[in-house]
């Protein structure tokens, strides 16, 4: 009997994957209950005791072990059920334990049932469900088909583990480029970051640890190959591979691609916004079908984009300029300020040109005027004969400007 029960315990660790420490304690409590409806005492203290290499079985109640003999039918059946439902729960953990450890990678199975738009997928020792918001718009399955899909998530159910899927969410191109580029499943190329609109268009940042590796080149491989690996299980979706920069004007700068950029500028560093400036025949490029490019661009840096061309940015500077020149301008008052005594500006018709005129030719002061003739004044450019009038006047007076006249 104890190695019958033995051969059964290996039989079921061997096509369960139940360990045997976790059987025994399942038949430990199913026969502990047993013991206590025997006893019709759910309150007295019973305990089991299974020797693992024996298979003998002791049970005790109150320091005395209970004759086997004891048992009866009714017993026996409800040991036989607590085993089967401990068996069947601990089987359920065995697959939980088994796709929560493979969470964020890809599984494969046979599509098998629709239910509501879902598909319902045989992944062997369980089944997932890939949601209609989790299918990409290029998908198309029937019953029979094997499928390859992300695994989102795994709870715990009463049914036994919910294993939710996922053909659009970005870990999916991440797990692809695992498979398919041996640099990215060793660690060498990094792929620092997805971004993707499922079903048109995902653009991936890579990084290499190695410098001798080229990071794009190793994704992409020869005549594309590896790219086109993933990009055949996306039902022929784009995928850009661009060059991972801790500078981020170069980051944004590849992000971008295929548009040509000519210069990118970081106007918060806090808010992380760069404004990035392109020629005309650049500009629908670099924005993209319905803005996708730059949408997509942003989300793989993680920075807000502005897009302006070369002629908007010209016209906004014009625009700036000429209501610049429209704002009213406030005018300082005026205050006059009296010559200095000496100055040539104290005398009488002598305005600034003239003052510079007569300082070019080396009269400075009023002196220096009083010491000169009408004909060196004369002779002055930028004098006058009624200027010279005026300042003679000013300088000796009207009856000596009239004796120098008359002479």
């Amino acid at each position: 009997m104890n190695a019958e029960f033995l051969a059964v315990l290996d039989s079921i660790e061997r096509e369960k994957g139940i360990s045997r420490r976790v059987l025994l304690e399942s038949v430990e409590a199913a026969l502990m209950s047993a013991a206590k409806k025997v006893l019709h005492d759910k309150e007295k203290d019973v305990a089991v005791k299974i020797d693992p290499l024996t298979g003998k079985i002791g049970i005790f109640s109150d320091g005395k072990e209970i004759i086997s003999k004891e048992f009866g039918r009714i017993a026996a059946q409800t040991a036989k059920q607590v085993i089967f439902q401990k068996i069947r729960e601990a089987e359920r953990d065995v697959v939980f334990n088994e796709f929560y450890g493979k969470m964020d990678s890809i599984g494969s199975g046979t599509v098998y049932r629709f239910e509501k738009g879902a598909l319902l997928v045989d992944l062997g020792k369980t089944e997932g469900m890939l949601p209609k918001r989790e299918m990409s718009p290029r998908d198309s399955y029937h019953q029979g088909d094997t499928i390859h899909a992300y695994i989102l998530e795994v709870n715990k159910t009463a049914k036994g583990p919910q294993v939710i899927l996922s053909r659009t969410h970005p870990g999916f191109v991440r797990a692809l480029f695992e498979l398919e580029v041996p640099e990215v499943a060793e660690g060498t190329v990094e792929i620092k970051s997805v971004a993707r609109e499922a079903g048109d268009r995902t653009k991936i940042a890579v990084w290499s640890r190695n410098e001798k590796v080229d990071c794009v080149g190793a994704c992409v491989g020869i005549r594309g190959a590896r790219v086109k690996g993933a990009v055949k299980e996306l039902q022929g979706e784009k995928i850009d591979i661009v060059r991972w920069s801790e500078n981020i004007e170069e980051f944004v700068q590849a992000a971008l691609s295929p548009a040509e950029i000519a210069s990118v500028k970081i106007l918060d560093g806090e808010e992380r916004k760069v404004e990035v400036i392109v020629a005309d025949d650049q500009l629908s490029l670099a924005i993209g079908k319905n803005g996708q490019n730059v949408r997509l661009a942003s989300k793989l840096c993680g920075w807000s984009i502005d897009i302006r061309s070369k002629k908007d940015l010209v016209k906004e500077k014009l625009e700036a300029s000429m209501v610049a020149d429209e704002a009213p301008v406030e005018v300082a008052p005026s205050v006059e300020v009296e010559p200095s005594a000496g100055s040539l500006e104290s005398i009488e018709g002598i305005g600034p040109k003239t003052a510079e005129a007569l300082k070019a030719a080396g009269y400075n002061t009023v002196d220096d005027l009083k010491k000169a003739s009408k004909e060196e004044l004369a002779s002055i450019k930028g004098v006058g004969r009624k200027t010279m009038d005026k300042i003679m006047a000013a300088l000796n007076g009207p009856e000596e400007q009239n004796d120098r006249t008359a002479s």
